[in-house]
């Protein structure tokens, strides 16, 4: 057994002894290096998986870049008036006119002060005779030449003062020929700078050369040509309203162009001079003079009374522009649609007067009313009458088809006395009540028919 031991103790020595010369001798930096090196290989590309990211992630790009313009467009021009409010344009507005009021008869009492006699003063007879041997020597004085020259001058300088005031408004529509050209066709007529609204000039022209016209352009009287927008047309009488931004418009012309004056057609204008300007022959920048012949007469529109002066001015069947008295003051604007067949080369206009309440109502852009109602004055001598027992009021001559008016059940014949709390006693009034009320407004119209009072409720409809 001792033997057995010493054995196994020289083979552990050997092995202690010789295990590491032999890990010595067989390290070699070659096998360390096999061992460590590693091999990457790529994954393999899923090109349809790419291809549906791709088209995600650009899908995403565009619903992005969507929301994000439409978020711009919203809340800019509310973040630009916050920070940068925009002044509203002001009204526009056209004083009244104060009627000419009939002397009372307690004002043709003459009173003890006015009774009391005064003393005259002292007359110089030789001043006297001086004056009348004067104007004899005028009486006597032959009109020349020169005096005929000296008149037209004058005249000629008026129209050159007032048509400031005028412009050539031109409806420029494109087309296509039978050869695939694109060609432009041009309406013109003549119109009138009425307002300044601090944000732009308005024009007041007729609307048929412009309907359906892709731009519009106006000339004024220095030939400057600038582009003009719709505000609004009436249906009525034609007519439209034109704004021209005044930042589009240069300081020279706005030193030369001018603003037209407004007159009244109410006065007596039965034989007065008067010129029409604009294109009265047809042609942009024509003058004509004349008188004005008749003012009796009441174009039938609905909701409207408007007068038409009859000149004696042989014109254009497609005449516009504008009527001027010797002061330059507008009295109205030619429109030959309403004349007769016997007199149909003889210029028409609407008068001013009765146009005032509808271009203020354009020119602020503003939703009018509707009622459907042809009307008039009840005669002064069917209320004296006590046989007839008529009303003062508004008579219904006529009633639109599907009007407002017509859906309430009011009927030709029947006088109207009061709209809400407001007497009606001529057809201006009812006209200034549908002014001041607004589509969808419901008015109580008080009438009365065949002598019996009644009220109905209307609901006011949009031109």
């Amino acid at each position: 057994m001792m033997k057995q031991e010493k054995e196994y103790t020289d083979t552990r020595q050997n092995l202690v002894t010789e295990e590491p010369v032999k890990e010595q001798a067989e390290y070699t930096p070659s096998v360390q290096t096999e061992f460590m090196r590693e091999k990457i290989k790529q994954k393999p590309v899923n090109k349809k998986k790419l291809l549906r990211r791709t088209v995600i992630t650009a899908v995403m790009a565009v619903v992005f870049g969507l929301v994000a313009c439409f978020t711009f467009l919203v809340l800019e021009p509310v973040i630009s008036n916050r920070l940068y409010p925009e002044e509203e344009p002001k009204e526009v507005a056209f004083p009244e006119e104060t009627p000419i009021e009939e002397m009372k008869p307690e004002d043709m009492l003459v009173t003890e002060e006015d009774a009391e006699p005064q003393a005259p003063d002292p007359v110089d007879l030789e001043m006297v005779d001086e004056q009348i041997q004067e104007v004899l020597s005028q009486v006597d004085r032959e009109f020349t030449l020169e005096d005929y020259q000296s008149v037209y001058g004058e005249l000629r300088t008026l129209a050159q003062d007032a048509g400031r005031a005028v412009v050539t408004v031109a409806g420029v529509t494109s087309d296509v020929d039978w050869f695939n050209n694109i060609y432009e066709n041009v309406a013109s007529a003549s119109g009138v700078i009425i307002a300044n609204n601090e944000k732009a000039l308005l024009i007041l022209v007729s609307a048929g050369n412009i309907n359906g016209a892709d731009s519009i352009e106006v000339t004024f009287c220095d030939q400057t040509q600038v582009e003009a927008e719709l505000v609004q047309k009436d249906e009525n009488t034609g007519l439209a309203i034109l704004s021209v931004p005044l930042s589009v418009i240069g300081g020279e012309t706005m030193d030369t162009i001018d603003i037209a004056e407004l007159g009244s057609s109410n006065t007596n204008l039965l034989g007065m001079p008067v010129m029409a300007l604009g294109s009265p022959l047809g042609t942009s920048g024509s003058i004509s003079y004349g008188m004005v012949t008749s003012t009796g007469t009441v174009i039938d529109r609905p909701d409207s009374a408007y007068k038409r002066i009859t000149t004696d001015i042989y014109g254009s069947r497609n005449a516009t522009g504008i009527l001027i008295n010797l002061k330059g003051m507008v009295i109205g604007i030619i429109d030959n649609v309403n004349t007769g067949n016997d007199m149909s080369n003889l210029l028409t206009a609407y008068g001013i007067t009765e146009l005032k309440r509808t271009i203020e109502q354009m020119s602020n852009d503003k939703e009018r009313a509707y009622l459907g109602v042809h009307g008039a004055d009840v005669p002064k001598e069917a209320i004296e009458d006590a046989q007839i027992n008529t009303p003062a009021g508004t008579y219904i001559r006529e009633i639109e088809i599907d009007s407002p008016a017509m859906v309430a059940g009011i009927q030709s014949g029947d006088v109207v006395t009061r709209v809400g709390s407001t007497d009606i006693t001529t057809y201006n009034e009812l006209l200034g009540v549908l002014q001041s009320s607004k589509p969808g407004d419901v008015l109580t119209v008080t009438l009365t028919r065949q002598g019996h009072e009644m009220s109905v409720d209307v609901t006011l409809g949009s031109w």
